[in-house]
């Protein structure tokens, strides 16, 4: 195992506000890579991560992302999404690949009975587990990831097509999910969709899906978090952000902030929202109704696709090109 590179915190940033020195948010680099090395997502439970990126390369964290360690893996594929719950964690990425990290520390590739690329996994406190992809991919499993069946609903019927585009065999790729340990779960994707499962992904109504037209398409969503208290947020091509605040029952387009790709978000329950995506960052600090950009770092020249909360969830840690992990100071 080898110790991530820890480069010098980046110089802070502030802003005056009627003649007071106010901080601004600061991002502070807590390691990086090389430039064709890239992490696409990052999970936390307490002080324990793992980041997960190109050529199958996965770091873990045991103090909150102060620090970062190279783990051994079976694959040289992608991987795109990352979840760990306790002693569980599970990574997915390419070519339907899911690898299972056990007690013993090691990372084991197991079947998922799909060869569609897999972008996103949960898992809760019992066990079970939840992964999204391409072309409709919706897979779960009951065992902490080590076997897996299709999950996927009917989707005939779940889009207006007023413009004949999608046809009668559409099926929408979905890059992000939410599990709940009371089996309540929650996933976005193609053309606004939002689903909701109260049973664990058994079964699954929509909360929202949107539409083709002769003016095109909606746009897709990339990432989702979801709050205890039913508050939950998700963010996607061109500024798009979507609230709740039923649970998911309902979502509501909220005024767009910018016009970047945002490709993932993560919320804390004082009302901290933290957007990510290309060439930006956005933060809010009052439950999505006012944004504020993030400047520092690479953040208007790079793109950092996956964020999350780490032990208190006080500072995010965002995780993106050239394998760059960010701390954002508020």
């Amino acid at each position: 195992m080898h110790a991530r590179r820890i480069p010098a915190v980046v110089a802070a940033l502030s802003l005056l506000c009627a003649g007071a020195v106010v901080a601004a948010p600061t991002p502070v680099e807590v390691a990086s890579g090389i430039p064709h090395e890239a992490l696409f997502a990052v999970d936390f439970d307490g002080a324990t991560g793992y980041a997960v990126g190109a050529g199958g390369e996965i770091l873990a964290s045991t103090d909150g992302g102060a620090t970062w360690t190279r783990e051994e893996t079976p694959t040289r594929l992608s991987m795109l999404g990352v979840s760990v719950r306790g002693d569980r964690a599970i990574a997915v990425g390419q070519m339907g690949a899911v690898l299972v990290r056990g007690g013993d520390g090691r990372w084991t590739e197991v079947q998922s009975g799909t060869e569609e690329r897999l972008f996103g996994v949960d898992v809760n406190g019992d066990g079970v587990a939840l992964a999204v992809g391409a072309f409709g991919a919706l897979l779960r499993s009951t065992d902490g990831g080590r076997t897996w069946a299709s999950s996927a609903p009917a989707w005939p019927g779940t889009f207006k097509d007023t413009a004949g585009r999608l046809g009668d065999f559409f099926e929408p790729s979905m890059y992000a999910v939410q599990l709940a340990d009371d089996g309540r779960a929650w996933v976005v994707g193609e053309l606004g969709l939002a689903l909701r499962s109260e049973d664990g992904g058994v079964s699954w109504t929509v909360g929202h899906a949107g539409e083709s037209s002769v003016d095109g398409v909606d746009p897709t969503l990339f990432g989702l978090d979801m709050r205890a208290d039913g508050v939950g947020f998700a963010v996607g091509q061109e500024g798009y952000i979507l609230k709740t605040t039923d649970d998911g029952a309902s979502w509501t387009a909220i005024e767009r902030p910018t016009h970047a790709n945002l490709l993932d978000v993560s919320a804390t329950g004082d009302g901290t929202v933290l957007a990510t995506g290309m060439r930006d960052m956005l933060l809010s600090t009052d439950h999505g109704n006012n944004w504020e950009r993030v400047r520092g770092a690479d953040i208007a020249t790079g793109w950092y696709s996956g964020v999350a909360h780490a032990q208190d969830r006080s500072a995010p840690l965002a995780v993106g090109n050239a394998a760059r992990i960010l701390r954002v100071e508020m």
